[in-house]
């Protein structure tokens, strides 16, 4: 409305930011934190089948878990000290136990898990040393040690695999803080995928039985966190459109797929591994999709402004009940 060529009223804001910018700073993290996700839900899993197939005798199938656990812990530090860009940066983090910090908590997870996961894994080379002198002690004590390392190991894991979620729902990007509810389950229900694909296709055909089990209950805790996620009003449009939407996608396809196949695996170990591999890869798309699906929404003004807009109406509207 106009008078005298005078506008009298402010056009409505859009949510671009000054001169296109975005109001948010994009995560600093390389690539690397991406990775660093699926190896540290890796190590969790694997600590988990671990401890369980340590506790109901099947040997091989707790062997293929403690190397699981270790490779996938040594992998996550490695990924971790590249993107601090110094080694002592991850040991400097350790002067400090702060619990309502998620970074700091999930340093100290990762220093308790690590040892354990290792003396588990070491354990297993017991039968390759000398029976008699001071080596044939060490084979004697390695596997009881071995035992109660293992299952130290598998009861941090579930923080492990699930306090990376937490951290990523802690910043202010939208996509991630949004959806703090469901991340937690989302990277629990893939850590389990993950280290169970590992088992399908390392582990002795005949130790598998639970294995097939598990992929299907990964599969509901991942699909129960994830749709929920993904049908987040706004924020959630990055896990349906673009690039991270079609990782996020192909994350849930292979996990479908891994899961039905393992059902159908008891007598064929090539079906087995194409479930293995399928979980694997499930995990690795989700967890790239996820950290893709933050990146976008701090890039974009509107995953920021259109909220905020949207909680202050709400905030109005129920003050003038």
């Amino acid at each position: 409305m106009t008078r005298g060529g005078e506008q009298l009223t402010v056009p409505a804001a859009d949510f671009a930011s000054y001169y296109g910018r975005p109001i948010l700073k994009p995560p600093v993290w390389k690539r690397d934190i991406a990775g660093y996700l699926f190896t540290g839900g890796l190590a969790a899993g694997g600590a988990l089948i671990g401890a369980g197939a340590q506790l109901t005798g099947r040997a091989g199938l707790c062997t293929v878990g403690r190397w699981t656990a270790l490779g996938g812990i040594a992998a996550s530090t490695y990924l971790l000290v590249h993107d601090l860009g110094r080694p002592a940066r991850f040991h400097h983090m350790l002067r400090v136990a702060k619990v309502t910090s998620p970074m700091s908590v999930g340093t100290w997870i990762l220093a308790a898990f690590g040892p354990l996961a290792g003396v588990a894994a070491v354990a297993e080379l017991a039968p390759l040393l000398p029976q008699h002198g001071v080596l044939g002690l060490a084979r004697r004590i390695a596997p009881p040690v071995g035992n109660v390392a293992g299952l130290a190991a598998a009861a941090t894991a579930p923080a492990l695999a699930t306090y990376t979620g937490v951290l990523l729902a802690d910043t202010a990007v939208p996509a991630w803080h949004e959806a703090y509810p469901y991340l937690p389950f989302v990277f629990g229900g893939s850590a389990l995928a993950a280290a169970t694909g590992v088992g399908l296709i390392a582990a002795p055909a005949a130790q598998t039985a639970p294995l097939r089990r598990l992929a299907v209950v990964a599969a509901t805790v991942k699909y129960l966190g994830g749709r929920r996620m993904e049908r987040l009003d706004l924020t959630g449009e990055p896990y349906r459109q673009g690039r991270s939407g079609r990782l996020v996608r192909a994350g849930d396809v292979l996990l479908g797929v891994g899961a039905a196949a393992a059902l159908f695996s008891r007598r064929s170990r090539v079906l087995s591994a194409i479930s293995g591999a399928a979980l694997v890869a499930s995990s690795v798309a989700t967890r790239f999709g996820v950290f893709e699906a933050g990146r976008v929404s701090a890039r974009d003004p509107k995953y920021t402004v259109v909220p905020q807009r949207e909680r202050l109406d709400e905030k109005r509207s129920a003050t003038q009940l």
